[in-house]
């Protein structure tokens, strides 16, 4: 079911041209106790991760497991990246970043991946030719696996290619306390009356093992509808609104069981119930 699912989303995805993932990642200051990291660690931390959606491992061709009758079985999996897929996607993120605090980390492994030294070359040509305010900086992705645990306020924007995205993307989501938090939206370059079309969704996607037990937590859903009248229907104050919602249920301490620390946990319905409670 979860692979069935992975294809139908990545096919969906690629079909609509959604090539830049949006991925906010910012802590609720009523969950720093939910994070495994300690508190002092945690502040300051707000970080737009922005993943290459639609190249990379997860399209590349060919792709396979192959198992001639007179030898041993191999699989297959090619990693490839175009010039203008890169651009695209630095282009989405370096607009970000300068919105923001102005600062992009690129993240690749150029030390090791063909893919990642043309991914590195044509970053630093677009920032220096298009985006001169923004300060860019390199950073293996083994690295920036490591800097997200030891410093995580230390990260503006990030951008990254397919893979790398996923993972540490998963990863960051224990900053905020829980994988069920973290919203997304999928953008590509096709306009609506209000704003950009997107796909959007949690992060976290099929959780098939807690199906009919009502212990999802609903807001990473939530914070991407925020999203979606962001980013395609111009809607900031209602976005806004949805927002201080979630942090107005959580400031005063609905949770649900992925981030209740051992007390009182909200089925997924009583969660949303609190939340819209709180709505202006």
């Amino acid at each position: 079911l979860e692979l069935q699912a992975g294809r139908a989303i990545t096919g969906l995805r690629k079909r609509l041209s959604l090539f830049a993932n949006l991925r906010p990642v910012k802590l609720f200051p009523a969950l720093l106790d939910a994070s495994p990291l300690r508190p002092e660690r945690l502040a300051g931390v707000d970080v737009m991760v922005v993943r290459e959606l639609t190249g990379g491992l997860y399209f590349g061709e060919p792709r396979g497991i192959y198992a001639p009758a007179d030898g041993p079985a191999h699989a297959v999996d090619t990693l490839a990246y175009s010039e203008p897929e890169i651009a695209r996607v630095v282009r989405a993120a370096a607009e970000i970043a300068r919105s923001r605090r102005g600062h992009l980390a690129s993240v690749d492994k150029a030390n090791v991946l063909y893919t990642s030294r043309l991914w590195r070359q044509v970053t630093e040509r677009i920032i220096q030719e298009e985006y001169p305010d923004v300060q860019l900086r390199h950073v293996l992705v083994d690295a920036c696996a490591m800097e997200l645990i030891r410093h995580p306020a230390g990260f503006d924007v990030i951008v990254t290619e397919n893979t790398f995205g996923d993972i540490l993307t998963d990863e960051a989501s224990m900053l905020a306390g829980s994988l069920g938090l973290l919203p997304s939206a999928s953008l590509g370059t096709r306009q609506t009356e209000h704003g950009t079309f997107g796909l959007y969704e949690p992060i976290h996607g099929t959780a098939p093992d807690i199906t009919g037990q009502g212990i999802a937590n609903p807001v990473a859903t939530i914070l991407s509808a925020a999203l979606l009248l962001r980013h395609s229907l111009g809607l900031e104050a209602e976005a806004r609104s949805i927002e201080a919602a979630v942090e107005g249920a959580l400031a005063d301490g609905a949770r649900t069981a992925d981030i209740a620390a051992g007390g009182p946990a909200l089925t997924t319905s009583g969660m949303g119930d609190a939340i819209i409670a709180r709505l202006a």
